[in-house]
């Protein structure tokens, strides 16, 4: 279950620079982007490394998670993603969007979307815990780059924690 997530940063914008890469139009401020890869309960298991905060989340999880889920949905093990991952490949399971215009999807549609995100639900629980659990990933003051280490030791104090 690969959702990204960024962790806030107080880096400031480089003038010389064309455009920021640390700054997501999405989100509408400075950050890096991390796949958090986790149980069906909401444990975190796994973090990649940062991604500028300008990086789609497929884009990411292509080149840091997704090669470990192809494999393992090669022996039959789903993954939960969202919206995001649309067009990730096999054995990526994603709610369904809805049609454009005023069109509705079928019942039996509506009804996979629903279960995908009640599965998803503790996955997200569990990237808010470990975002909020840990002050130091609240908002960076260091270089985005050292994002990566914050989040993997927030990962392993999480686990020990909760001896998991």
């Amino acid at each position: 279950m690969p959702p990204g997530t960024l962790i806030d940063t107080d880096r400031a914008h480089d003038p010389g620079a064309q455009r920021d890469r640390w700054h997501s139009g999405k989100h509408r401020h400075h950050g890096g982007l991390v796949q958090i890869i986790t149980d069906a309960d909401g444990r975190p298991l796994w973090v990649s490394p940062v991604e500028p905060g300008c990086t789609h989340d497929l884009t990411a999880a292509r080149i840091h998670a997704l090669p470990a889920l192809y494999v393992a949905a090669s022996h039959g093990v789903p993954t939960l993603a969202d919206k995001a991952y649309t067009g990730a490949g096999a054995g990526i399971r994603v709610p369904v969007r809805r049609p454009r215009g005023h069109q509705v999807l079928d019942r039996s549609t509506r009804g996979w979307t629903s279960y995908v995100n009640a599965e998803r639900a503790f996955v997200e629980h569990g990237i808010a815990h470990l975002k909020t659990r840990w002050q130091a990933l609240r908002r960076i003051s260091l270089c985005p780059w050292r994002i990566s280490a914050i989040v993997a030791t927030a990962l392993v104090l999480s686990q020990l924690e909760n001896r998991y």
